[in-house]
């Protein structure tokens, strides 16, 4: 690897390690093992380089997600819609309860975003190739061919689920919901069985 590959990628240690916030320049030098001229050459700066460690650390993640077998094959897009949804946020849900230093760098940074006008905008940027994805993956098709309504419709409520599951991950790491529960709240929820104390 060259400077601009050895910085990213002590930058996404240092993601990890350290978080958005409290990673210096420094500590991306000496994770990466390159001078810190090479930032500014490479990236223009600290900020910009934590940006891309934040953008390309949450893609990779994705597509690990993206590639690990479902339970009972669930996948396949001739399968059940919804146990193919439970299958898959199972999936999602074991990689968010053992990867806790991943999932709590990316909610750090979703607090950074309303004062830091730089990481929003560069997450913006990605966030409908990142609802594509999530479209792939749960529907079991190739992001080609995922419909870009879909991929704004399907892929924002995904979204929604994804983030409110990494940050209830880590107020209540042991109440978490199964991909069974997340199916049948959905199932619920869209055949108006309103939940009433009786």
């Amino acid at each position: 690897m060259g400077h601009r590959e050895d910085l990213l990628e002590g930058a996404k240690r240092c993601l990890l390690e350290k978080g958005y916030a409290r990673t210096t320049a420094r500590d991306i030098v000496a994770a990466s093992g390159a001078n810190l001229a090479s930032i500014g050459y490479h990236y223009g700066s600290k900020d910009a380089l934590m940006r891309q460690a934040v953008i390309a650390s949450s893609e990779e993640w994705g597509a690990s997600v993206a590639e690990a077998p479902s339970a009972g094959g669930a996948r396949a897009a001739d399968a059940d819609p919804l146990e193919r949804f439970a299958a898959v946020w199972d999936n999602v849900l074991r990689r968010i309860a053992t990867e806790r230093e991943f999932i709590a760098a990316q909610v750090e940074v979703l607090g950074l975003l309303p004062r830091d006008e730089g990481l929003r905008e560069a997450i913006g940027e990605v966030l409908p190739e990142g609802n594509e994805g999530l479209v792939a993956i749960f529907e079991g098709v190739p992001d080609t061919e995922v419909d870009a309504e879909a991929a704004r419709v399907v892929g924002s409520f995904y979204q929604a689920l994804l983030t409110g599951l990494m940050v209830q991950s880590l107020v209540t790491p042991d109440a978490l919901p199964s991909g069974d529960d997340l199916a049948a709240a959905l199932r619920r929820v869209t055949a108006g069985e309103v939940l009433r104390k009786r």
